[in-house]
């Protein structure tokens, strides 16, 4: 069907998997043999997973399935870096070892494993990134609908333009690894990253499925770390309200100054209202905190890429 054989490489980031990273391991196999069999990708497209400093057997499971498995090749981390730092790694290590493209999926295979052959299509279609866009939420807690809907309003709105119920479920060609491996700073955010390359893109939709077992790594911390640190690499807008807001509060402080004086000098009216004007105090007190916490943010990344320390430390390379 292809005259070239595509490589195909799948990442898998992992943090405290054990129960579910061998039944991942021989799912993934099973797909990469059913593409092979449909001559879509080359016999000699493998998986890649990305220990990131897990606390339980994680490890030893995948160190084991290296053994039985030659497809299966992995590096370790030597503490936790967090998912996107795997998936950085995951995703320049195999540019090293070689691939036509690779696939980042999450360990516990909720994102639809079944929907790969989709990627492999669209890929060979001439598309250097294929996103993975959810069809629904049926499996998220209403706490996590509701976070998840503000998330991507709110990243939208700071000038990160990404489509809603995007995930880290994404293929992308080598030529988009080549373009990713000039990116040097240290909290790159990886959704938006692809989002701005300018490679053609295309989309498939997927459905999510029940945890079969553990829990979710991600929790509210790890959500809003996620959502300041896409807006604070890919946004200045944050920056431009303060600005914004600072000169209309100088303007209506002026306009109630004036005010004031006129009620002194032409009316003869003392200035009333002492209880709103403590709360004006209050509240322009408890706003310049918000700001100053806000560039705070700008400041602390800044800090972080200046120091130009590694992004993460491998421990261990499975080839």
């Amino acid at each position: 069907m292809f005259e070239k054989k595509t490589k195909l490489a799948i990442v898998v980031p992992c943090y405290n998997e054990e129960l579910v990273i061998e039944t991942t391991v021989v799912t993934l196999l099973s797909v990469l043999d059913d593409l092979v069999n449909k001559n879509k990708i080359s016999s000699d497209s493998y998986l890649y997973l990305v220990d990131d400093g897990s606390k339980d057997r994680t490890w030893e499971i995948i160190e084991e399935l290296h053994s039985k498995y030659k497809r299966v090749k992995g590096m370790k981390f030597v503490r936790n870096y967090g998912n996107q730092k795997a998936l950085i790694a995951g995703l320049l290590g195999v540019k090293e070892f070689g691939c036509d493209c690779v696939l980042t999926i999450d360990a516990d295979l909720q994102q639809d494993e079944n929907s790969i052959e989709k990627f492999i299509d669209e890929f060979h279609n001439g598309a250097e990134i294929v996103s993975g866009i959810r069809n629904d939420r049926k499996t998220d807690t209403i706490f996590k609908k509701t976070t998840a809907f503000f998330f991507y309003k709110l990243m939208n709105l700071m000038g990160v333009k990404i489509p809603p119920n995007h995930s880290d479920f994404r293929l992308v060609s080598s030529k988009a690894l080549g373009i990713l491996e000039k990116f040097s700073e240290s909290e790159l955010f990886l959704r938006g990253f692809f989002h701005e390359t300018g490679l053609k893109t295309a989309y498939v939709h997927f459905d999510v499925k029940p945890r079969a077992a553990g829990s979710s790594k991600f929790n509210f911390v790890s959500l809003t770390s996620l959502a300041l640190n896409g807006i604070t690499s890919y946004s200045i807008v944050p920056l431009r309200l303060i600005s914004a807001i600072g000169l209309i509060t100088v303007f209506v402080m002026a306009c109630v100054g004036v005010d004031a004086v006129c009620d002194k000098l032409f009316r003869h009216e003392a200035p009333s209202g002492w209880a709103t004007l403590v709360m004006l105090i209050i509240f322009l007190g408890g706003f310049q905190i918000f700001c100053l916490g806000i560039i705070g943010e700008y400041l602390g990344q800044i800090f972080s890429e200046v120091k130009a320390r590694p992004r993460y430390i491998t421990e261990k390379e499975l080839l």
